[in-house]
């Protein structure tokens, strides 16, 4: 429990808390109805990306900016990260979605709020489709935050930001058209607490904790294996002191400048 003594780990906690918040407060608020005709769902997918990206840019050095429940579970079925850290992580992811809606909630005209974005499922589609496709929508997100956050890559290429930032918005230009897109239980959680409607909910748990679960085992046991003992992957679990207590946590982008080269 030497983590819960570390300021490093409650600043981290701070911030999933801030970073969820305003993801959640931005994207939802850029998906509401303020005038007549149907949403664009580039300008809903584009919102939550570049959300995505400015987080990861502002606080991915501090605690990797999962802003995500799913991804936070992929981390530690990877290894990377102790379960006390993954259930704080996603302890405050939920809480800073909740408020986050609720801010939004607050500034939006009674007439404008709506269902404050609530994931529903299109008509036509079953909640088995529905679920694979969360799935599969959640899978190329992780399986992107890993690779571009990996340590281990040699010159990594671009930006981490919009890397992520693009999964997402790609996530939401396929996913919108059958489940509204929600590859994160915490940004589908905080609308439907406010909105007290859960219908089909389990589905944007369900789906996107399979597909990171699925994401961490691909690139980190298949694709790029760590090459972790036994042991060693029940040490990070537990969360056993690191020998070097300056080392940059797993599962957080270091602060070095990115190679822009062309390969």
């Amino acid at each position: 429990m030497w983590e819960l003594q570390s300021a490093s780990f409650w600043r981290a906690i701070f911030a999933e808390f801030f970073a969820t918040l305003f993801y959640v407060f931005f994207g939802l608020g850029a998906s509401l109805h303020w005038g007549p005709g149907p949403l664009h769902v580039l300008q809903v997918a584009l919102a939550f990306g570049l959300a995505l990206a400015t987080l990861v840019q502002a606080v991915g050095h501090i605690s990797g900016a999962h802003v995500n429940p799913a991804v936070t579970f992929a981390f530690l079925v990877g290894s990377q990260m102790s379960l006390l850290r993954a259930f704080s992580y996603m302890a405050a992811q939920l809480l800073g979605a909740v408020v986050g809606a609720a801010m939004l909630y607050s500034v939006t005209p009674p007439a404008v709020r709506g269902n404050l974005a609530l994931n529903t499922l299109h008509p036509g589609v079953s909640v088995g489709q529905a679920t694979a496709v969360e799935i599969f929508l959640t899978l190329q997100l992780v399986l992107c935050i890993f690779a571009t956050y990996d340590e281990r890559r040699n010159g990594r290429l671009g930006s981490v930001a919009l890397a992520v930032g693009f999964s997402l918005t790609l996530g939401h230009l396929f996913g919108m058209y059958y489940t509204g897109a929600g590859m994160n239980p915490a940004r589908s959680f905080a609308p439907a607490i406010l909105t007290r409607n859960f219908t089909n909910h389990w589905v944007y748990w369900v789906g996107p904790i399979i597909g990171g679960g699925l994401g961490s085992l691909l690139y980190d046991f298949l694709l790029f294996p760590r090459l972790k003992s036994v042991s060693e992957r029940l040490s990070v679990l537990k969360g056993t002191r690191p020998r070097d207590s300056n080392a940059q946590p797993e599962g957080t982008v270091e602060p070095v400048e990115l190679k822009t080269e062309a390969l």
